[in-house]
């Protein structure tokens, strides 16, 4: 049958060709604008990520002046966390997140009393007690926000960066390979920079002396092949520490730098 000159079979094939080219159309511009807003809602997310962190890297702080008027404490760790996981064998990403999440190791200081975390004398069984919840505290500050992976890592940090390697830590008593690795590490530099920088109670240890001490923890609050992995590098990681505390990295520069 004909129709205009052209057969029906025809016509319902050039409809069809035309269906399916405006429908194409359509779907490219669809997938294009899928797109875009992908990218707008991963862009927004990575700010509000940002700011977050950025709050969080204040609040921690926040807690680190009450026992160091400096300050740069914090992002050391951070650095020195990173380099020290580096020479672990570590991967770039790992370690790029570790130096991210490690400064708020002790950001559950922020719910210690002054009293007890400036306190220039030993701490009573219960000043003890009361001290040694910063770390669960500080868990619970950043695991309400653990469905993103560097506020993930940061609360492992907080809460096992006090156990040690012989079991007898807070708040778990975890043992040996049961410390998350990042804890581990963490626990070292922050340690070693600890003993080397002033703090309110007493003046900084030689780097020699703080060497020495690290040593005699060896197997004990310390996994044994972090602590030699320090030891066998400590020219670079000293050097390192120096470098920080002279330039004083901002928490902007700590959280963008690849």
């Amino acid at each position: 049958m004909m129709d205009g000159g052209l057969p029906v079979c025809g016509e319902r094939v050039a409809e069809a060709r035309c269906f399916d080219e405006a429908a194409a159309r359509q779907m490219e511009v669809f997938i294009q604008d899928f797109g875009r807003m992908y990218r707008e809602r991963n862009d927004a997310l990575r700010e509000v990520t940002r700011a977050h962190h950025g709050a969080l890297l204040q609040l921690s702080a926040a807690a680190e002046l009450k026992d160091d008027d400096t300050g740069v404490h914090i992002v050391r760790i951070g650095y020195l966390a990173e380099a020290l996981a580096l020479i672990l064998g570590q991967s770039p990403g790992y370690a790029r997140m570790l130096r991210k999440a490690a400064p708020m190791h002790d950001i559950g200081k922020i719910g210690i009393p002054d009293y007890v975390l400036k306190k220039p004398g030993a701490l009573t069984p219960e000043e003890r007690q009361l001290m040694n919840r910063h770390a669960a505290m500080g868990a619970e500050i950043l695991g309400r926000s653990n469905h993103i992976p560097v506020f993930r890592m940061a609360a492992e940090v907080a809460v096992t960066h006090h156990e040690r390697w012989d079991g007898s830590g807070y708040p778990d008593g975890l043992a040996g390979d049961a410390i998350p690795l990042s804890g581990r590490i963490t626990a070292v530099v922050d340690f070693f920079d600890a003993l080397t920088m002033d703090r309110v109670y007493r003046p900084a240890f030689a780097v020699d002396v703080a060497l020495q001490m690290l040593a005699g923890e060896r197997g004990r609050a310390f996994d044994p092949a972090v602590v030699d992995a320090f030891m066998a590098n400590v020219a670079q990681i000293d050097a390192l520490r120096c470098k920080v505390t002279q330039e004083r990295p901002s928490f902007d520069d700590l959280i963008d730098s690849h």
